[in-house]
């Protein structure tokens, strides 16, 4: 059997079993361990059966300690494993919303600010971290320095809910934001509605387009 662990809940594990339903035909079985702690603790429990395959969705930050101390652990056991344990090369869901090409298309956000913010972010993101060497932009390094307790992983959520603050695409709840895998509205446009996606795109066509982008193609590259 396979097996499809992650830390995250509402919208991220949402996120995971779309993921599994129209890329893998729900071959996989997904459960939320609630908590990256919970997730390591299942890890450390596990004695694989022959055959079976687990794929561990865990968000990895270089630049925050308690989660690299609790990611090398995690990667030591996967190691005494390394056919049936898979650690997914993910950094959070965030980022992986967050990069997707055609977010603020889609979303029709108007936060010029942020949406500057953001492409400085991403070409800025190395190794599962912000290199704020790599920024030269001083509203963005202004935005950066006003984080109490910076990390990598607060940064990436709060911009991607400044860009996703419509109930329609919000990430805040226990699914995603209905536009994301629900039959474009384009008939509602009019009447405020913030959306710029392809005229008449079903919700599976979305589905298709979000997911076949390129982080989650990366990431997803050793489930298969």
């Amino acid at each position: 059997m396979k097996f499809l662990w992650t830390e995250d809940s509402k919208a991220g594990f949402h996120y995971w079993k779309l993921v599994n339903e129209h890329l893998f035909n729900g071959t996989f079985i997904v459960e939320s361990k609630g908590s990256n702690q919970k997730l390591l603790d299942a890890v450390r429990d596990l004695s694989p059966k022959e055959g079976d395959i687990y794929c561990i969705a865990f968000d990895i930050v270089y630049d925050n300690m308690d989660v690299m101390n609790k990611y090398l652990e995690l990667k030591e056991l996967a190691d005494k494993n390394p056919k049936q344990i898979r650690i997914l090369d993910m950094t959070c869901f965030e980022f992986i919303v967050l990069s997707f090409r055609y977010l603020v298309q889609w979303t029709g956000t108007g936060r010029k600010g942020k949406i500057a913010i953001r492409e400085h972010i991403l070409s800025a993101f190395h190794e599962h971290k912000i290199d704020i060497s790599r920024i030269t932009d001083s509203r963005t390094l202004d935005y950066l320095m006003g984080f109490k307790n910076y990390s990598t992983e607060k940064v990436l959520k709060s911009v991607t809910a400044e860009l996703t603050d419509q109930d329609a695409w919000s990430l805040k709840g226990k699914e995603m934001g209905k536009c994301w895998y629900e039959d474009c509205c384009v008939l509602e446009i009019n009447k405020g509605k913030h959306c710029h996606v392809e005229q008449g795109m079903s919700g599976y066509e979305k589905m298709q387009v979000f997911l076949t982008d390129d982080e989650t193609q990366r990431i997803i590259q050793d489930m298969r």
